[in-house]
């Protein structure tokens, strides 16, 4: 499940192009015999325009809502992890959400080619860029994503304008004006061999870049695009994009489980499971944990507008419930059967999500979420029945462990 995500595959990109950021055989923090190469520090520039590109127009040409400017009217109560601020944000005025819509699409769709209309319009799209991530980062918890995506950015800034972040006089600042006074005055050190190996290394880089490039873009301009898509099998060169439809709707999957021998009985309890971070108690409020990721809570966003049987993974985490597995329980925040014996049932629950209004009534009880009962996600399930359907997929078939008297 590692690779299965946008941000991973450009977790892989940024590493990659960051191998050819340092020198080899140097640990200075100015290495004067090899500093970065203009090379490499535009296929940075490059990633940051391929990002906002493919956000851009997988959202144009996605989602009606997108093109309504209505879409900011649900983002932020059915993104898959709201953290407190989206709740707030949630009831601000509809003209607010028109206005973040339409600069959302001004960022990701015109900034980028900024990046090609010379140093003061460049700074101008990393300015605006890095701005607009802190923005995502204070509303929403989209785990290390925002965050890896400000590194891209930076390459837009050259070494004038980041001047005011060292001390006048430091050691490094001292060093870059030196090498930038040979540069000018010509005296720059003849190449060595090394020197000669990594020029070679770089239009290498560039030329791979490239060509690996080639159809990223076909994708970018094709009316069938695909978003988070890798064409080269060890993801150097990817496209990206993201929230290209939204739902309209929050639904969740609640587990719940119950010591009861029949799970038919009226009487029978039925006591809730909770997550780290998704919603479950509509007392809780909504966690802030970004740029941590907790991938169960993320896929259990995907899996409530799904089936089970399309999300099969989920009646496995069911079986391990009622074995009262360590391994999963210790990616849960809350279970309910802790200290005795693991439950005779575990079924899931499908519910509708809102968030409470600020003012109201719910909101003065500490509800942070209104919820009503859809039906069963899935029905009630034991070991025994899970025997078949486990063995049917080679799953290990959970071993139950009771407390003893």
């Amino acid at each position: 499940m590692w690779g299965s995500c946008g941000w991973e595959s450009q977790l892989l990109e940024t590493g990659f192009l960051a191998i050819f950021l340092c020198p080899v055989w140097s640990l200075s923090q100015v290495p004067r015999c090899c500093p970065p190469s203009l090379i490499c520090i535009w296929t940075f520039r490059w990633l940051i325009v391929r990002i906002m590109l493919g956000a851009g127009l997988i959202k144009i040409r996605g989602d009606k809502c997108w093109r309504d400017l209505t879409c900011m009217d649900y983002h932020y109560e059915t993104q898959p992890v709201p953290n407190p601020v989206s709740y707030y944000l949630h009831r601000s005025p509809w003209w607010i959400h028109r206005f973040e819509t339409l600069s959302n699409h001004f960022i990701e769709l015109i900034v980028p080619f900024f990046t090609f209309m010379g140093r003061r319009m460049r700074i101008v799209n990393g300015v605006i860029q890095i701005l607009f991530q802190v923005v995502l980062i204070i509303s929403g918890n989209l785990s290390f994503l925002n965050w890896l995506t400000i590194v891209p950015s930076l390459a837009c800034f050259d070494d004038a304008s980041l001047g005011f972040l060292f001390r006048s006089g430091s050691g490094a600042k001292k060093a870059v004006l030196e090498i930038q006074n040979e540069d000018a005055t010509g005296r720059t050190p003849e190449p060595n061999k090394g020197m000669l190996i990594r020029r070679v290394v770089n239009v290498s880089l560039g030329v791979l870049i490239g060509y690996l490039s080639i159809p990223v873009v076909m994708n970018l301009l094709s009316s069938t695009q695909v978003m988070n898509t890798s064409f080269d099998p060890l993801r150097i060169v990817n496209t990206y994009g993201a929230f290209g439809s939204i739902t309209k709707e929050r639904t969740e999957v609640i587990f719940q489980g119950t010591l009861s021998q029949d799970p038919k009985d009226p009487e029978a309890i039925w006591e809730e499971y909770q997550f780290l971070c998704k919603p479950g108690d509509i007392y809780r409020q909504p966690c802030l944990i970004s740029p941590y990721h907790y991938r169960l809570d993320w896929l259990m966003w995907f899996a409530a507008f799904q089936t089970y049987e399309q999300s099969e993974w989920v009646i496995h985490i069911a079986g391990r419930l009622l074995a009262n597995d360590t391994a999963v329980l210790s990616l849960l925040d809350h279970n309910p059967f802790q200290g005795g014996d693991p439950p005779r049932w575990v079924r899931g629950e499908h519910f509708r999500y809102k968030f409470s209004k600020p003012g109201t009534d719910s909101a003065a009880q500490g509800k942070w979420w209104l919820r009503k009962r859809i039906g069963a996600y899935f029905p009630p399930l034991d070991l025994e029945g899970l025997r078949g359907y486990f063995q049917s997929r080679n799953w290990p078939h959970p071993h139950i462990r009771r407390k003893r008297n």
